[in-house]
């Protein structure tokens, strides 16, 4: 998983030779074949095991750095697309795991896109290509856990977008808290998040949003595995009928190693079934994660 959740990295212009749907749709192919690829690049013994069950885990003890590509379909004002940065870095106090999350994404938006976890008060304009806000967040949790693992603590949104269309220019804080449970065949938990805004551009609207993740992973052989991660949000602020995004679906994964590397891929689809006006009907992800186990 990657709690929240989710490109193209510069805004083209016009006469581009690659028009805006088209990089997309080519850079998605590009990692679709690397994950299918990863079949005969994997190594023979690289069967997931207790890697998988860390990476399923999002307060695990493994370091790793989630590279995260998302597109966006069907809103309003054309194509959005994320690079969502998620390293995740734990640290062990006595009976304490600390567990640091960052989430910074790099965002090329059209305009005026609704309903996206990491643009909780979108502006209009005629698209802007940057990075967004980036938020943090620390999960306490102990070491020696039992059927169920949890973890909680406080997360914060700090106002660094590069372009006014790209975040909130707010800061925003609240608490967080995982919930999950990894029986034989895989896991499967939640992740809850509020934040509410509490200073910075006072003409900008104020933040209110709720996140909560469901995540079910059914693992199958030689390291793969089915998954389903909707990040839902609501933005208490808007329109009671504008407040909900409610995606459904999932994908495929495999945990596998390219030399000493081990590397965790995944590939998914969503439909959002609740949505704002303006927002998109479906998304498509690519996860890339490079896993550092001690």
């Amino acid at each position: 998983m990657a709690p929240y959740q989710e490109t193209k990295f510069s805004h083209m212009p016009q006469q581009s030779v690659l028009p805006r749907g088209r990089a997309t749709r080519f850079i998605l192919g590009f990692f679709t074949v690397a994950l299918l690829s990863s079949c005969g690049s994997a190594l023979a013994d690289a069967s997931g095991g207790d890697l998988r069950a860390a990476v399923q885990n999002p307060i695990s003890s493994l370091y790793s750095l989630p590279f995260k590509f998302q597109f966006d379909y069907g809103a309003d004002n054309g194509e959005a697309s994320f690079l969502n940065i998620q390293p995740v870095l734990p640290v062990t106090f006595g009976e304490w795991n600390f567990v640091n999350r960052i989430i910074a994404p790099l965002i090329d938006t059209p305009g005026q896109v609704t309903g996206i976890p990491s643009l909780p008060d979108p502006i209009p304009g005629d698209g802007a290509t940057g990075l967004g806000d980036i938020n943090y967040s620390l999960f306490l949790s102990p070491v020696k856990t039992g059927k169920v693992i949890w973890g909680a603590g406080p997360s914060i949104t700090m106002p660094t977008a590069t372009d006014r269309q790209l975040g909130s220019a707010k800061w925003s804080a609240g608490p967080t808290l995982v919930l999950l449970t990894q029986p034989k065949w895989g896991s499967m938990g939640i992740l809850l998040r509020q934040l509410w805004s509490f200073a910075g551009d006072s003409d900008r609207n104020e933040v209110s949003q709720f996140l909560v993740e469901p995540f079910v992973n059914y693992n199958l052989d030689n390291g793969w595995f089915l998954i389903s991660d909707s990040v839902l949000t609501a933005n208490w602020r808007a329109d009671s009928g504008n407040q909900w995004t409610v995606p459904v679906g999932g994908g495929v994964g495999r945990v596998f190693k390219l030399g000493n590397q081990a590397i965790n891929s995944r590939l998914e689809a969503y439909y959002n079934v609740v949505r704002p006006d303006g927002a998109p009907d479906w998304q498509i992800a690519f996860t890339w994660q490079f896993l550092f186990p001690k």
